[in-house]
């Protein structure tokens, strides 16, 4: 996705506070005068009401209620309108996060893979090789797998993109096949939860969410297209209890330096914090 970490966070923080307010106001114009009105049907004959019916009542009710002895009723139906509003408001944010979700597979699966392969590699696409098959000495090399999870947390860092494993830097399609004879489950299912794997031990949990993997079948060459979403936190790779902080630049990813990595995350926290 392609927005920034500050701009949702401070679009959900004026959604939340929308919900809040029409919540209050509703507690007070719907809310209170419901409950006034079932309290009347309740105990009109054990109370003496103002007003002749239960209308005439509720009219008098929504004249008075911000008079001062009612306000801190008032209050009380403001403060559970406003929580009610809250919960929809949240339920909007995870509803419009999801659909923002489906629009950006859509977007990313859209175009068919042979035409993005011809694009070559850019800002938001890069080929792999393998996931772990090394091609040069024909054997299992996990030190490729590091490399491939260096590319996603890039990814993750900047505005998200595609990586496409079985594909060499020049477009040219070698598939994934190899890779599965390293698996335990030499399948797709087995590719896709070894790089899953993978992923939550360098990068961590919250990054695997924010993956999706698809396989395509071209010139009978397996293919994975891994989409990857942008982060709304910073994603750090961790290697040999060193975190680092890794960044899609151009068409290649890098690792941040201390001023750099400063710099960066000074830049989000900012735009977090920026209306």
């Amino acid at each position: 996705m392609t927005y920034s970490s500050g701009s949702l966070i401070n679009q959900k923080k004026w959604i939340l506070l929308f919900h809040f307010i029409i919540g209050a106001i509703i507690g007070v114009l719907l809310l209170h005068p419901l409950t006034t009105m079932v309290f009347w049907y309740e105990y009109k004959g054990l109370i003496e009401f103002p007003g002749n019916s239960p209308i005439e009542f509720l009219i008098q009710r929504l004249i008075t209620e911000f008079k001062f002895e009612l306000i801190p009723m008032s209050f009380v139906f403001a403060l559970l309108g406003g929580i009610v509003g809250l919960l929809f408001g949240l339920y909007h944010i995870r509803l419009s996060g999801q659909k923002n979700l489906v629009r950006y597979l859509e977007h990313e699966l859209a175009e068919e893979l042979p035409l993005l392969i011809a694009r070559g590699e850019s800002e938001h696409l890069e080929f792999k090789s393998t996931y772990r098959w090394d091609v040069r000495q024909q054997r299992t090399n996990r030190a490729l797998e590091l490399i491939v999870i260096k590319a996603i947390a890039g990814f993750l860092n900047r505005e998200g993109g595609t990586l496409l494993i079985g594909v060499e830097d020049n477009g040219n399609i070698i598939g994934i096949d190899s890779d599965f004879q390293t698996l335990k489950h030499k399948n797709r299912d087995g590719f896709e939860r070894a790089l899953m794997d993978t992923v939550k031990t360098s990068l961590g949990g919250n990054a695997c969410a924010l993956l999706h993997c698809r396989f395509h079948d071209i010139e009978n060459k397996t293919i994975c297209r891994v989409i990857v979403e942008s982060a709304v936190e910073p994603v750090y790779y961790h290697e040999d209890s060193v975190a680092r902080l890794m960044v899609r630049t151009g068409n290649s990813t890098r690792e941040l330096d201390a001023r750099e990595a400063h710099a960066y995350l000074s830049s989000r926290t900012t735009k977090s914090f920026s209306l």
